[in-house]
């Protein structure tokens, strides 16, 4: 019966670590969206502070746009979070959008280093509860 236990908690303990590596998974794609986000933010700054690319669709509501000029190139409204936004000239908003870019990257490099400890965890410890299943199974019959 001991071997039962030990199973049980081992296959509990497999279960927690795959559902925390499911989370990290599912929290690294929010986060690559988000960095695709930043990335056509960048893309379209530059165009703008070129000259290129002056028109745009502004959203009206309820799925409907109309096409129009942008004429003030020389700043942009950025949401600073809590519902407040802060004007910026082209460059700092560029600067900013650089940095929170490279403050994505990074906690993409932590969730997937994470990710692989977890794995790590997951495969030393699946042959231990495959050895105590058919520990079980041979004891049972």
């Amino acid at each position: 019966m001991e071997d039962q236990q030990r199973l049980e908690a081992l296959v509990n303990e497999l279960n927690q670590y795959q559902s925390q590596a499911d989370l990290i998974q599912q929290q690294m794609e929010t986060v690559k969206a988000s960095l695709g986000e930043l990335e056509i933010l960048d893309n379209t700054l530059e165009a703008i502070k070129e000259g290129k690319d002056l028109e745009t669709l502004v959203p009206l509501g309820a799925g409907s746009f109309i096409n129009a000029e942008i004429k003030n190139t020389e700043e942009v409204i950025m949401s600073v979070g809590a519902g407040v936004a802060i004007t910026k000239k082209v460059e700092e908003a560029q600067e900013t959008v650089s940095n929170q870019k490279n403050e994505m990257k990074q906690t993409m490099e932590k969730m997937a280093q994470n990710l692989q400890q977890l794995s790590d965890i997951i495969v030393k410890l699946s042959p231990q509860a495959e050895e105590l299943l058919q520990k079980v199974k041979g004891s049972g019959q």
